[in-house]
């Protein structure tokens, strides 16, 4: 029985994460963390605000990305495997989190749980290398802390490694109309209420456009991939490791 903590508990993304590890034959749930919410109970566990205040084999990380190092130190230092949904990680706060976390344990920063969200990456990682221009566009919920997501950050970066980039030539009359610039790929982020998460790759050639969609209608679609996360991590060698589909 693998022994699993959640930091962040009581969080949007948390919630799902938490259920289906109760839900679960070979998981255990066996602490929570989140120094707002120390107190309250989820899945029979009760939150903690001191980060020694549990017993895990592996942490879920899904706190806020102004307290995520913080975090992540501590479950470094006590030698747990950390699975990390939280967004925000750019290459330089990818550097970062590698200089933080060393490499006595395995750390896997997944950007997106969701299965289809990583073959969405994937596919259009493959078809970038075939296209003249490619941008991504992500639609999120107004209250997300950070722009551009995780996962347009990993999808440009997966884009840019395979070759791939967009065209500029345009003079931008208002800054930032162009979008962010991800190692060469353009990034536009847009925040709306009632959204969960929606992303399109946008690539062109001459005379054609191929969009490659895909949306979460339900924080539950990120419960199933969070569970392979913790279930495979062990396989991973100590050190910081990206992306969900290194585990499928």
């Amino acid at each position: 029985m693998t022994r699993v903590a959640v930091s962040g508990a009581g969080g949007k993304l948390a919630g799902p994460i938490i259920d289906t590890i109760v839900a679960s034959d070979d998981l255990e749930l066996s602490g929570l963390y989140n120094p707002n919410r120390s107190g309250q109970q989820m899945g029979g566990v009760t939150i903690t605000d001191d980060p020694a205040g549990f017993s895990a084999d592996v942490v879920v990380e899904t706190a806020h990305p102004d307290v995520v190092f913080d975090n992540l130190g501590a479950w470094s230092e006590m030698g747990l495997a950390g699975v990390v949904g939280t967004s925000g990680f750019t290459p330089e706060r990818l550097d970062q989190l590698r200089d933080i976390w060393g490499t006595g344990s395995p750390c896997l920063v997944v950007p997106n749980f969701s299965i289809g969200a990583v073959l969405m990456m994937r596919f259009g990682a493959e078809a970038a290398r075939h296209f003249e221009a490619v941008e991504v566009i992500e639609r999120h919920h107004s209250t997300k802390p950070d722009a551009p997501s995780g996962t347009a950050l990993a999808s440009a970066m997966g884009i840019a490694e395979s070759g791939g980039g967009s065209a500029d030539g345009s003079e931008e009359l208002v800054p930032g109309s162009r979008g962010g610039d991800v190692e060469g790929v353009r990034v536009h982020s847009l925040r709306l209420p009632g959204l969960i998460s929606h992303q399109e790759i946008a690539l062109s050639n001459s005379g054609e456009i191929l969009s490659i969609e895909h949306m979460s209608t339900s924080y539950e679609s990120f419960a199933s991939g969070a569970l392979l996360a913790i279930r495979r991590i062990g396989d991973l060698e100590g050190g910081v490791h990206l992306g969900l589909d290194v585990v499928l």
